[in-house]
């Protein structure tokens, strides 16, 4: 699978793979990239399959479900495209859950973490055959709707009345998702297993980061994840949603400049 992404950055710095939520794209994650690649790491930010500009794979199947397990082993094709031993992993969401399994399956390719605004657990079944229903809905009228309605959710009512900018980019990239890959991601991430019982083996630094005014995963499933991974930083960014990363960029890149020194990710 070819990914669409970015790579910025040095060549020889220390390398940091960031995975989008739904229903996103790379953009999400331009401040950090930027931020990092001038600080002297190597930032590679994809298109998760289905998402952007990269496709959903062979068509001829028809697969209508992409698991979160395809999403891990795509991205570690692409770090063995680019040569990358091993890396700082972050995702945001469902890229969150994609980190979780990429790091279930593959430990030794992980030397730091980043889990923002994520959640571990598994669904209720009301919350699973929402992600079904919303997969076949989206399929049949497209993303347009979809997005006015989770956009008020997504982001704080304070970004909503000061920055203009992020909620013009949060609605793009909810608008433009190709609605057949984001329906095939809702069908396979409503099967994911559950990843807390993982968590407590997890062995490298983790920066755990979350919105104070996230309604999707709110600090509380954050506290969780701090708690079960030994030695785990929290950091609650306060008056942002869903995405911290954009609401409050300084912040949310003190952060993670903070964590990266001090776990010796920097080098």
């Amino acid at each position: 699978m070819n990914l669409a992404h970015d790579d910025l950055g040095p060549r020889d710095g220390q390398p940091v793979l960031l995975v989008h939520g739904h229903p996103f794209d790379r953009s999400l994650w331009r401040p950090q990239a930027e931020h990092l690649a001038e600080r002297g790491h190597r930032v590679v930010t994809p298109d998760l399959r289905g998402y952007g500009d990269s496709k959903s794979g062979d068509s001829e199947t028809g697969d209508t479900k992409t698991g979160l397990d395809v999403f891990a082993q795509d991205l570690v094709e692409l770090a063995d495209h680019l040569r990358l031993a091993s890396f700082v992993l972050g995702g945001l969401s469902m890229g969150g859950q994609i980190v979780m399994q990429l790091t279930k399956d593959h430990p030794g390719r992980v030397a730091a973490l980043l889990l923002a605004d994520t959640f571990p657990g598994l669904d209720t079944q009301v919350a699973k055959q929402a992600r079904y229903d919303t997969a076949d809905r989206i399929t049949e009228e497209g993303m347009e709707r979809y997005a006015d309605e989770l956009l008020p959710k997504m982001i704080s009512k304070q970004t909503r009345e000061t920055r203009p900018d992020v909620e013009a980019h949060v609605r793009r990239m909810m608008t433009h998702a190709p609605a057949e890959g984001a329906a095939a991601a809702l069908r396979g991430r409503a099967e994911r297993p559950d990843y807390t019982p993982a968590l407590r083996h997890i062995d490298v630094p983790t920066l755990v980061v979350v919105g104070s005014e996230d309604e999707f995963t709110p600090v509380a499933d954050a506290e969780l994840i701090h708690r079960e991974i030994p030695g785990s930083t929290l950091v609650v960014v306060e008056g942002a949603g869903h995405l911290p990363n954009l609401e409050r960029e300084t912040e949310f890149n003190d952060a993670l400049d903070t964590f990266l020194t001090s776990s010796g990710a920097t080098r």
